[in-house]
């Protein structure tokens, strides 16, 4: 009798551990595996001058992307292909907002950042602070920004040149693909919100 139990009980072990592992892996509010902590708390200064934070771009997807005014080249063509997959995107993008988070707060201050983004899509709001504000910021969404000295006390920035996609709950989705056409980019884009 004793030698029959120890099977029965070895088989009733191993059913108890298999259902709490089902348990466990089909739990409805896990977090995914493997997705980065990107994104966070911030306060910043948009460019009317009014002061803003992570709950002003709840509620819908959004997209975040740090620059600089000063960009050359990177900053310019970003904020225009983005501008470019919001109008393909059409009524879908209605809600959607972007936050252009400046790197360099030494020069990007509400004006300059008004006059800069006039000739991108109204979506798209210029966000300042003071340096230790925009590297809490930085740090937040896991970017890289550096001054780079140039000739007669000039300066350039290098900085992470992604555009990151938010849900509506402020969660990172992945980055925007812009290698290819507006329309491609935004059919993706759609999928993920």
């Amino acid at each position: 009798m004793r030698r029959a139990l120890i099977p029965l009980l070895a088989f009733c072990l191993g059913l108890v551990g298999l259902t709490g592992a089902a348990v466990f892996a089909f739990m409805p509010d896990r977090a995914p595996v493997g997705v980065p902590g990107v994104g966070g708390p911030f306060t910043l200064v948009d460019q009317n001058g009014r002061t803003v934070t992570e709950r002003d771009f709840a509620g819908a997807p959004h997209l975040v992307f740090f620059g600089f005014t000063h960009c050359p080249d990177v900053c310019p063509t970003t904020l225009q292909q983005v501008s470019d997959v919001l109008a393909a995107l059409g009524p879908k993008a209605e809600r959607m907002r972007v936050a252009f988070v400046t790197v360099d707060p030494e020069r990007d201050d509400p004006a300059s950042l008004k006059t800069y983004l006039s000739s991108f899509d109204p979506r798209i709001t210029g966000l300042t602070g003071s340096p230790e504000q925009i590297v809490a910021t930085e740090k937040a969404y896991r970017a890289y920004a550096r001054k780079v000295p140039g000739k007669d006390g000039d300066y350039t920035m290098e900085h992470t040149a992604i555009v990151y996609v938010m849900d509506a709950q402020n969660r990172f989705l992945g980055a925007l693909d812009l290698s290819r056409p507006a329309e491609e980019t935004a059919a993706q884009l759609s999928k993920k919100i």
